[in-house]
């Protein structure tokens, strides 16, 4: 599959953990990408987040029986989604954006394991200067376990 690179020679790179952090604000533990895999600038971005099960939800999010949490999956998505509005904008922003969750509407579908690799995946809607609306979905071993809608806000 060829991808059109954000970067000026428009190869696909991956962004590892250390680009991935040039972009987004979040730090451990509240980081959810590990890794960007696709790129389509303004358009789609898909990230992988690796659940490990030394995560420090597991143990209260459910005891003896470890699901990620739903909320955090969301969280996720939205990571993802602040790269498609970073791969669009990137030349015209002096500073990572504040950004804010304004809206989401996710159906759950499957819960995920410590071990799984969720592959998500965020498509613009609509990408302008101040706003963003996408459509998430998060899959595991190509079943989807959570997809739906968001919209957030940036403050430049």
């Amino acid at each position: 599959m060829y991808i059109i690179s954000v970067y000026p020679c428009n190869k696909m790179k991956e962004l590892n953990i250390n680009e991935i952090q040039k972009i987004l604000p979040q730090r451990y533990p509240f980081l959810l990408i590990d890794k960007i895999v696709e790129i389509e600038p303004g358009q789609r971005v898909v990230a992988i987040k690796n659940v490990s099960n030394t995560e420090g939800f597991f143990p209260g999010h459910f005891p003896g029986k470890p699901v990620m949490p739903g909320a955090l999956i969301i969280e996720a998505m939205a990571q993802a989604s602040i790269v498609v509005y970073w791969s669009k904008y990137k030349d015209e922003l002096a500073k990572i954006p504040d950004y804010y969750l304004v809206s989401v509407k996710v159906d759950f579908q499957k819960p995920v394991y410590p071990g799984d690799s969720l592959l998500i995946e965020s498509k613009a809607l609509k990408i302008i200067p101040k706003a963003g609306f996408v459509e998430v979905s998060a899959r595991v071993d190509g079943a989807i376990v959570s997809k739906g809608q968001a919209t957030f806000a940036i403050q430049r």
